[in-house]
């Protein structure tokens, strides 16, 4: 009997199943690994196998959606990174490094949020707020990045106010963000370009006074 007959009939394929089966086989071998690093560096934490093992199940939980496409690959695109932070959050635990591993927390959600960058509302308004969210996220990854990046040693701005250049970089996003629905011929065009790039440039002239050290600390 072939596969049309089978959807006929409604026997459903068997291909989800098998992915869900691969995905958690994969992310029980990466439960069990993590595990077994902790135990060889003297770092294990049994509890947190309780968190673990679970962000490795909904993880798993949400790949088969994905490979389904529509709304439904939206619902596996989410569980999937709830369970990534959850397996995250029970690894950190596991290892317990969670005083300095914490801007982890910011670039998971973050970085889940950036990944939807790719989606394409069919409006060019809610296309260009989408992707602003997007970019500005991004932004956040990269803040996360570099706090992991101080805690660790690598990198000293010493007293340079240096978060004014995030500041900075929003604006910049923002503002190109909404630049780009000048090419499109919708209604009140200038007047959403204009809510756009005008608290983006605030937002960037006062990220600028910030880095250069000029903001008045008393009033």
């Amino acid at each position: 009997m072939s596969v049309e007959t089978h959807s006929r009939a409604g026997v459903r394929p068997a291909r989800p199943v098998r992915v869900w089966w691969f995905a958690a086989a994969a992310l029980a071998f990466s439960a069990a690994t993590v595990t077994a690093i902790a135990q060889a560096t003297g770092h294990f934490h049994w509890w947190a196998g309780f968190v673990l093992v679970p962000g490795a199940f909904i993880t798993a939980a949400g790949v088969p959606l994905l490979t389904r496409g529509g709304g439904r690959a939206v619902t596996g695109y989410l569980i999937v990174w709830i369970g990534a932070i959850v397996f995250a959050v029970g690894a950190m635990l596991m290892f317990g490094v969670m005083t300095d591993g914490w801007p982890i927390m910011i670039i998971l959600p973050t970085l889940a949020v950036a990944g939807t960058y790719i989606w394409r509302p069919p409006h060019p308004l809610a296309r260009a707020f989408h992707r602003t969210i997007a970019t500005l996220a991004l932004c956040g990854t990269t803040l996360g990045a570099l706090f992991l990046l101080i805690n660790a040693g690598a990198v000293d701005f010493g007293d340079t106010s240096w978060w004014g250049g995030y500041m900075m970089a929003a604006g910049v996003a923002v503002a190109l963000n909404g630049l780009v629905l000048l090419r499109h011929q919708i209604e009140y065009r200038l007047q959403a370009v204009t809510l756009a790039v005008f608290p983006a440039l605030i937002v960037f002239l006062l990220g600028l006074r910030i880095l250069r050290g000029d903001w008045p600390s008393e009033f």
